[in-house]
């Protein structure tokens, strides 16, 4: 079979103040037309300079092409030399016949733009439909990445929509033109097991009907293992391994490749386990951790945070004049009690409240209803000054680092940001606690003089990490802290993040979709759906027999690291989505539970 994409001696080069720096070097691979190519490997490996390479796109971040050739044929036959071609022949190229959907949901989308407008722009570009026929293309896409009231969505700017209904947004402009190449840049780390599921069936179903080829890079290797046909494994810009998926998972040749996947978390590894236990390691964390002594994980009776009948609503405006025609009944009667040193996780679908619990808690938005006690302190009932002061004991690790650090400040400022606004250091000894920060998150200190563009994306999240650690709260929401970060550093973080539990007997509460990083860190686990908690209890309870049907569901979705065991259906199976928003005035049942063992609750109804 000819190869649709041919990578051969790749070398990028980015230019710095301190001489070219080599991206990636002699990286060779060739894409077949329906075959799903996965490129695996470390944060900072050179996976998304590669697949930002073949849509020329590294020269807008400040990258070279310095060697080797990109091919990809057209729809004619043509053979295109990627890095030869002129700026004209590669925005014909570019969302057309080859298709991205980048990391990073917030920065792809335009802020200004409805999502109406971005969707139909392509549409109407590269297929030359009329505005009602790109916008009706632009619904059938909505309703295949599973969007709720599509319609609706359409008007909505970015910033409206929850993180993961962004990135389905993204997947949606990058299949709408049903491109030849499709490059998914961890397309689905902003998304809950069950939209993953049918996004990832969807992939596959264009892949066998259109031929359609797939780049896919993650550092899920249970996604690789549903997905892949071939399996490229990347570190420090080279290529170390490369093999079909039976073959990596099975039978891997190398050391590096061993490691990795000894260290992806599988679900149910925690069976029968009633205490957190640290993510295994790799390379020479694994040897620098062997030497140190792990602390224990220290766990006290002592409530830290206490929320009682928790309500959120934000307004839906309508009409000429924009009056609040309805409610979005984001967080409803949620309530839970978090012990000091322990970590509760809060997971769901994207959208179903998990984000807005977390802010409504720290008062970033504003609850509707309900109580927050932290440390014996009424959250909702201080004024600005002193809400500024508890801030101190509660800090937040925001979802998208892109968006939470300031593009213009260097990081060593903006960890040490907050260390001054409470007045906790100055001089010499606060240039040698933010040192010690990015010690403790595993950043080198010569990365303090970069700017957030300058790391990966798992680099900027221990950066936003280290920002919240800064002034040792006592509590901290972590909004898919790790979602972005490949297996080894997810572990590094997550061993620090448990590490400092036990020193400073921090309290979390862990907002992921990642079920397998669930078990391994939480105490206790809570099930959302549609605003509310659906089962709540220890971890082992409700992971081990769970008893609310969204909770089978959810952990029935859940991916297996194992090739011979590939879950996904071949067609999307649509289940009716049920809206959170209510019409005024509407009165919302209080939510009454069933306890079905110690701890353990189930929703009724």
């Amino acid at each position: 079979m000819n190869a649709l994409v041919t990578v051969d001696h790749l070398r990028v080069e980015f230019a710095t103040d301190s001489g070219p720096v080599v991206g990636v070097e002699d990286v060779s691979f060739a894409i077949n037309p329906g075959e799903t190519v996965c490129v695996v490997g470390e944060s900072g490996s050179g996976k998304s300079v590669t697949s930002l390479s073949l849509m020329r796109l590294v020269e807008f971040g400040g990258g070279t092409i310095a060697g080797g050739t990109l091919t990809f044929v057209r729809p004619d036959g043509s053979v295109l030399d990627v890095a030869g071609a002129s700026p004209a022949v590669m925005q014909d190229v570019r969302g057309n016949e080859i298709g991205m959907i980048f990391q990073e949901p917030m920065t792809s989308l335009n802020p200004v733009f409805t999502i109406e407008r971005q969707l139909t722009d392509g549409l109407m570009l590269h297929r030359g439909l009329s505005k009602d026929a790109a916008r009706a293309r632009a619904l059938e896409m909505l309703r295949q990445v599973r969007i709720p009231e599509p319609e609706r969505r359409l008007k909505q700017y970015p910033h409206e929509l929850s993180g993961g209904m962004r990135q389905r947004v993204v997947i949606a402009m990058a299949m709408a033109c049903e491109p030849r190449l499709l490059i998914a840049d961890e397309p689905t780390t902003a998304l809950d097991v069950t939209i993953q599921a049918e996004i990832l069936a969807l992939i596959n179903r264009l892949k066998r009907e259109k031929g359609m080829a797939v780049l896919f890079i993650t550092h899920d290797m249970a996604v690789v293992a549903q997905m892949a046909d071939r399996v490229v494994v990347m570190y420090h810009g080279k290529i170390v391994e490369t093999g079909t998926v039976e073959d990596i998972f099975e039978n891997p040749k190398e050391e590096y490749t061993r490691a990795l996947l000894a260290a992806v978390p599988k679900l149910g590894e925690m069976k029968g386990k009633a205490a957190p236990e640290k993510m295994r390691l790799i390379g020479d964390e694994a040897a620098r951790a062997a030497v140190a002594a792990s602390a224990p994980m220290q766990r006290r009776s002592e409530v830290l945070l206490e929320v009682k009948h928790l309500t959120t609503r934000f307004p839906v405006k309508g009409g000429i004049l924009r009056r609040t025609v309805a409610q979005v009944h984001a967080v409803e009667d949620v309530s839970f009690t978090l012990n000091v040193g322990e970590t509760l996780a809060l997971v769901g679908e994207s959208g179903c409240g998990k984000s807005s619990c977390g802010r409504s808690i720290l008062r970033l938005i504003e609850p509707t209803s309900g109580e927050v006690w932290i440390g014996g302190r009424d959250i909702g009932a201080l004024n600005r000054q002193d809400l500024r002061r508890a801030r101190r004991d509660m800090q937040m690790v925001f979802q998208d680092p892109f968006a939470s650090l300031n593009p213009y400040r260097r990081l060593k400022d903006q960890v040490a940001e907050p260390i001054q606004n409470f007045g906790l250091a100055r001089g010499q000894e606060l240039r040698d606690r933010v040192a010690e920060i990015f010690d403790r998150v595993r950043l080198p200190r010569e990365f303090m003089s970069r700017f957030p563009h300058e790391l990966s994306g798992g680099q900027r999240q221990r950066a936003a990490i280290a920002r919240a650690l800064a002034v040792n709260p006592k509590l901290i929401v972590a909004d898919e802290a790790v979602s972005a970060l490949d297996v080894s550093v997810q572990a590094q973080v997550l061993n620090l993040m448990m590490e400092l539990q036990a020193d400073l007997g921090l309290s979390y509460l862990f907002i992921s979709h990642d079920m397998a990083v669930v078990e391994r860190v939480a105490h206790h686990v809570g099930v959302m759906y549609l605003g509310r908690i659906v089962e709540i209890g220890p971890r082992p309870s409700v992971l081990d027999n769970p008893r609310h049907p969204y909770t089978q569901q959810l952990l029935s979705a859940v991916p297996i690291a194992d090739p011979r065991k590939r879950k996904f259906k071949d067609d999307l199976s649509f289940k009716p989505i049920t809206s959170p928003i209510f019409p005024l005035g509407h009165v919302a049942a209080p939510s009454t539970y069933t306890e079905v063992g110690p701890g353990h609750l189930v929703l009724n109804g």
